[in-house]
């Protein structure tokens, strides 16, 4: 570590993203990617009068593809923030509200305390049930930040919109955010709440559904207040964070959004044969709501399956907490990677 950075930077614990090895052709069930390409509209917009005009900066309004979000998402322009990827936004939550302390849970996307090192919050950790569930309970009266997976990951789980407003209305000076980064795999936005509360702010990204993780887009609905604020942070940091290609490509997607629902079903598809296939060889399966499933088997440790299935060239996530050790994360891909996976997991369980 270099000698220059500051005391407070050097004790980060950085997020570590899932491995991308290089060695061999894996079936990469790891990091939550969608098996499906981008809709034909999407690689047809980005032709060569586009490439040509990369010379150019982009929008920094993002004005098309805030329309195009508005559209969709039942939303006036002025509630609709874009920038690079809903991590970005996650980033400038913290940044403008965390000073209030935070709160999330314990099992939970690992970025959130990652970023509330990176600017010296006090950070208030709620515990999951036993079973997993979030302990709504915990997140009353709180009046600070509070950042809520839902779906949450690696879980799976969801909570109800009338817990979602249950914390809303308990926490009136603070700001509630719902990263629904998987929503769109089972589970219920609450997006159309941001009309009823100014202290909600719904993020999503179109790296999951949309099938657009590489080309980093993230979006959020919320009052109009809570988007100016991140507006000025954006502008303060990089205003063009958002670039000419994305921003098409993201108009596109919109525009072929009944593309993207198919293949969530799809996706849905798969991961109840998955699961089913799962619990025939005795694991125990959360009930998800996102595109992966989240899994453990009494015949053999969470970080032996792991490393036997990378051995047999199938990729999946594995954490080393405590409470989840004994389970994987396995992303859903197609239909065929799912069939290799399960035949992988038969042969190293010996069945």
């Amino acid at each position: 570590m270099s000698r220059f950075l500051s005391n407070e930077l050097s004790k980060l614990t950085a997020y570590v993203p899932g491995e991308q090895p290089q060695d061999k052709k894996y079936v990469k069930l790891n990091t939550n990617e969608s098996p499906f390409p981008p809709s034909n509209g999407v690689i047809n917009a980005i032709g060569n009068k586009e490439i040509e005009r990369l010379r150019l900066y982009c929008d920094p309004q993002s004005k098309l593809l805030k329309s195009e979000l508005a559209r969709v998402y039942n939303a006036e322009i002025e509630n609709v923030f874009v920038s690079n990827g809903s991590d970005d936004i996650l980033n400038f939550a913290f940044m403008a509200y965390g000073h209030l302390g935070v709160a999330f849970a314990d099992i939970t996307y690992g970025f959130y305390s990652v970023f509330a090192s990176l600017y010296g919050l006090d950070a208030q950790i709620v515990p999951l049930n036993s079973d997993f569930t979030l302990n709504v309970n915990g997140f009353l009266g709180l009046n600070k930040l509070i950042v809520i997976a839902n779906p949450n990951a690696p879980t799976g789980l969801v909570i109800s919109t009338s817990d979602v407003e249950k914390i809303l209305l308990s926490n009136p000076n603070g700001v509630v955010v719902v990263d629904e980064a998987y929503v769109d795999f089972g589970g219920t936005s609450v997006s159309e709440l941001t009309k009823k509360y100014n202290n909600l702010l719904c993020v999503q990204t179109f790296s999951k559904s949309r099938s657009m993780a590489g080309a980093r887009l993230g979006f959020a609905i919320a009052n109009a207040e809570i988007i100016s604020d991140l507006e000025k942070i954006k502008y303060s940091t990089n205003p063009y964070n958002v670039n000419a290609l994305t921003q098409i490509a993201g108009v596109s997607a919109l525009k072929d959004n009944n593309y993207y629902k198919e293949n969530a079903l799809k996706i849905i598809e798969n991961r109840n044969y998955t699961v089913t296939e799962l619990k025939k060889l005795g694991f125990t399966v959360l009930d998800s709501k996102a595109n992966f499933v989240f899994a453990k088997s009494d015949k053999i440790s969470g970080e032996e399956l792991y490393k036997k299935l990378k051995e047999n060239g199938v990729l999946v996530r594995h954490f080393t907490s405590e409470r989840i050790k004994e389970f994987n994360r396995i992303t859903i891909g197609s239909i065929e990677e799912m069939q290799i996976f399960i035949e992988k997991v038969k042969l190293i369980l010996g069945e």
